[in-house]
């Protein structure tokens, strides 16, 4: 049963703020029932939100090319994925500021965008998660952990990473004690327990994938069993599921996005998931459907979406291909124009090795995308060149600010959170 616990607040703060944040009190924590066993029934306009939603996800994996997991475009979404709920700068790193330092990097440059760098790293933990967490082995606690240090290797908070609290935290109210607290998350004592269990779920198969990513997520984030980076942790679970269940087995729809562009809605709803009482009982059945209800709903809009990038990625390149003319069959440019999507930043080694050509053909290659328009030239690092397709990220940038437009339409409904501004 979903329950709350009572419990004594006393500061070890002696002085220096004022005397009602120092004063003892008795504050609720919140018990989540364990997942494992639990009865799930979804209203029939919620069974048929989640169909909707697992058949778009299908789509898009069946046919999307530009947002293909193995390519650069994909690790831009999980850039964005990666720093939704963080205190990371990285929310207003844009594709073109990130894609430059990683470019520097593969030449052997010394980091000079701390910012991009740590988002970077981001990048490679969601990216860690998805790729060994959601294949074929048991998803463990160990696993999570592991998730969660990569998450904050390298940051002022390294020191926390993979460790799970030991001691009471809470959302909202006083950052001093949680006596006037919006939520406070299970006692420490219970976190391991109630892990343990989230594992098991995730291993199990019962439930329709979508559903079972909504529930996994809201259990996470009730536990909230860290000291800090439990959002970017629980939304790498949305990751790792729909990958597990082959819902999403080449593109992750970039359904936090969307869900971080309706944070109200999106607190709204994990919050009603946080009954008090039996598991089938009225309130327990009514707040889980409205969760998986916006998630569902969340999972389409990202679809589509993604979809949208889709189609002007293929206006793109048919633009390109016009203003080249008549290309013989595989050659080192028509190659190149096919890889762009995928590497809209690029340097001749990286270009040669990406498309099998020899420095020359592909130097040569780059010089006539050049004259075309499709590519211009940048610096990265010091004095290193490389070049940019400028339409694609452009194209991505638009894309993350309609995904932050809660209409859909930047024109319309101006982005609810940081991201980053258009290219001039």
């Amino acid at each position: 049963m979903g329950k709350v616990v009572s419990r004594s607040w006393t500061s070890e703060i002696a002085s220096g703020v004022p005397r009602r944040d120092r004063a003892p009190c008795e504050y609720e924590a919140y018990v989540p029932d364990p997942l494992t066993g639990r009865p799930f029934r979804f209203l029939g306009p919620v069974a048929a939100d989640l169909a909707d939603a697992e058949a778009a996800v299908r789509r898009l994996n069946d046919s999307a090319t530009a947002l293909q997991d193995t390519e650069t475009l994909a690790r831009l979404l999980l850039r964005a994925e990666s720093v939704a709920s963080s205190q990371i700068e990285g929310l207003v790193v844009g594709g073109r500021r990130l894609l430059r330092a990683e470019a520097a990097r593969q030449l052997g440059e010394p980091a000079s965008d701390v910012t991009a760098e740590e988002v970077l790293g981001n990048i490679a933990a969601m990216r860690w998660a998805v790729e060994e967490l959601g294949t074929d082995p048991p998803v463990t606690l160990e696993g999570i952990l592991e998730v969660h240090r990569r998450l904050l290797a390298g940051t002022r908070l390294e020191r926390f990473g993979g460790v799970i609290r030991e001691e009471q935290n809470w959302i909202g109210g006083s950052s001093l004690n949680p006596c006037s607290a919006a939520f406070v998350p299970p006692p420490p004592e219970l976190l391991e327990d109630l892990l343990t269990d989230l594992c098991a779920f995730i291993n199990d198969d019962s439930l329709p994938a979508g559903a079972q990513a909504a529930i996994a997520h809201a259990q996470f984030e009730t536990i909230h069993p860290f000291v800090d980076g439990n959002g970017r942790t629980g939304r790498a679970l949305i990751h790792v599921i729909l990958r597990r269940r082959g819902l999403a087995p080449r593109v992750l729809p970039p359904v936090s996005l969307v869900l971080a562009t309706r944070v109200d809605d999106y607190i709204s709803a994990l919050t009603a998931t946080r009954y008090i009482g039996a598991a089938d009982s009225e309130d327990a059945v009514e707040g889980t459907d409205r969760w998986v209800e916006l998630f569902a709903a969340s999972l389409v809009r990202a679809v589509a979406d993604a979809r949208m990038f889709e189609e002007q990625i293929d206006h793109l390149q048919q633009g390109w291909r016009t203003s080249l003319g008549k290309l013989r069959k595989d050659s080192a440019v028509e190659r190149l124009l096919r890889a762009l999507p995928g590497m809209p930043i690029i340097t001749t080694p990286g270009a040669a090795a990406a498309i099998g050509r020899s420095f020359q053909s592909t130097n040569e290659a780059i010089d006539r995308l050049v004259a075309a328009g499709v590519l211009k030239q940048i610096t990265v690092g010091r004095r290193n060149r490389a070049f940019e397709a400028s339409g694609v990220l452009d194209a991505f940038t638009a894309l993350e600010r309609q995904l932050a437009s809660p209409e859909g339409n930047t024109l319309s409904s101006k982005p609810s959170r940081a991201v980053p501004h258009r290219h001039p």
